[in-house]
């Protein structure tokens, strides 16, 4: 099963691509946290930035907010590689299924 939860702030503005297809995606981090107890008991936290992409309906939602806006996101785990000037590169991000404002 291939399934996302997450629950953060919005820390790059959704860009909006329009693909020769005519399909739209939106494209944004978001960053979520975690706190955890160190060896010696201590609260600590840790960020973490997660690369998320959107179709259809939800660029029309993302389109126009910025940075900082709460959002929960469910969606799944995609992998894929481009070429850019001859490198291959991996990328890793969440594709949006489904979000609320928060």
């Amino acid at each position: 099963m291939n399934h996302v939860n997450l629950i953060g702030k919005v820390c790059t503005a959704p860009r909006i691509y329009e693909l020769p297809n005519g399909r739209k995606i939106a494209r944004f981090t978001l960053q979520t946290s975690e706190t955890y107890l160190d060896e010696e008991g201590n609260t600590k936290s840790r960020k973490y930035k997660h690369l998320m992409s959107a179709w259809g309906l939800w660029t029309k939602v993302l389109e126009g907010t910025g940075k900082n806006l709460e959002l929960a996101i469910e969606g799944k785990l995609i992998s894929r590689f481009y070429i850019r000037n001859g490198q291959k590169h991996f990328v890793s991000e969440v594709e949006v299924n489904d979000l609320i404002i928060l």
